[in-house]
């Protein structure tokens, strides 16, 4: 018969063993802050229209890796639009609930995807004023992390409204249906609130100086069917104007003026001018739109940012290092990011945060 102490620890290793199947770490609960989901545009919801799947589609959207390791996640459907219902019927009460149970006073840090970036500007341009309102103590959000960000809109979602509108051609509409698995309806919803002019005219200057730290991806989906209609690099669904935090749509190569998506330390037609408090990290020309959310390594990765201050004594920083490619003349200077060789981008964006 074992003791007490053998299968104590025992059942550590094994509870050690399970948690890094799952892909958590021991030491979750170590965190600073707590960690809050804001999900994007989930396409099949305009087609199926159903209030009772929202708490469903949103658990499934962070199902691989954040759904575990997040504290609260907020809902939203993509039939509705973000100033009407989805402001209305799902945020306000979230966060009217977050704030009756203290969730944020240690601090919350608001990870983001796709269009999650957008509803999240939104939340921060409003949410003092709702709360103080009903007598409730605004949320302290200590920063954002928006991955593959849509805060400055998709052309893709202009391409949709047009063709909703019988106003494409079989390109145009051939591109649509790569993007959203299917021919546009008539239920548009967020789309509209995506459109590039929209999506910038919405609280494109929240009052609070919240950090807005990005992460920004350059893959090929869709057999690049919608590339052809992204200025720019772009993640087969935003463009770097849009998932960088530019101040203003345009083409860019970079989120730096200095380092490629690549991790190439030379000049690029990067982005110079972003909105206020807008911070550029983590850029990778291997992941795609929705690979960055997913514990799957899919490559090096680089930095536009290697650190951000968040609080005092509160950074959040990652490792670099460079190596030479090439031969002779040809010789050409990388930056990485330490482990992102075999280490997914969630993954060490999780372990950035601070503890």
């Amino acid at each position: 018969m074992e003791c007490t102490s053998v299968k104590l620890i025992k059942k550590m290793l094994v509870s050690s063993f399970v948690l890094t199947l799952m892909g958590v770490s021991a030491n979750v609960s170590a965190k600073t802050y707590k960690t809050v989901l804001v999900h994007g545009f989930q396409s099949q919801q305009l087609s199926e229209i159903d209030p009772r799947k929202i708490d469903s589609d949103g658990q499934a959207y962070w199902a691989d890796y954040w759904g575990a390791l997040a504290d609260e996640r907020i809902d939203w459907p993509s039939y509705e639009r973000i100033e009407g219902k989805i402001a209305s019927d799902y945020l306000w009460p979230k966060l009217r609930t977050m704030s009756e149970q203290g969730v944020c006073q240690p601090g919350c840090i608001f990870l983001t995807h796709s269009t999650g970036d957008l509803v999240t500007r939104y939340i921060i341009d409003n949410q003092a004023n709702w709360l103080e309102n009903a007598g409730l103590e605004p949320l302290n959000i200590v920063a954002t992390f928006d991955v593959a960000g849509a805060g400055g809109g998709s052309e893709l979602a202009d391409l949709a409204v047009n063709a909703a509108n019988g106003l494409a051609n079989p390109v145009v509409e051939a591109a649509v249906r790569a993007w959203l698995g299917r021919s546009v309806g008539q239920t548009l919803g967020v789309l509209h609130d995506l459109k590039v002019n929209n999506a910038r005219q919405l609280a494109s200057f929240p009052s609070e100086r919240t950090p807005r730290l990005r992460f920004v991806a350059d893959g090929d989906l869709f057999i690049n069917a919608t590339k052809l209609f992204l200025p720019g690099i772009d993640d087969s669904v935003v463009a770097a104007h849009s998932a960088c935090g530019a101040n203003q749509a345009g083409a860019f190569d970079s989120c730096s003026v200095s380092v490629g998506m690549d991790g190439k330390l030379t000049s690029q037609d990067g982005v110079r001018n972003f909105w206020p408090y807008h911070y550029p990290m983590l850029m990778s020309d291997n992941y795609d739109h929705f690979s960055v959310i997913v514990n799957q390594s899919k490559g090096k990765v680089t930095t536009a940012n290697a650190s951000a201050q968040l609080a005092p004594n509160k950074r959040v920083a990652f490792s670099t290092y460079e190596e030479e490619k090439g031969f002779w003349i040809w010789k050409k200077k990388y930056r990485y990011v330490r482990q992102s060789d075999n280490t997914s981008m969630s993954a060490l964006l999780y372990a950035a945060m601070p503890e």
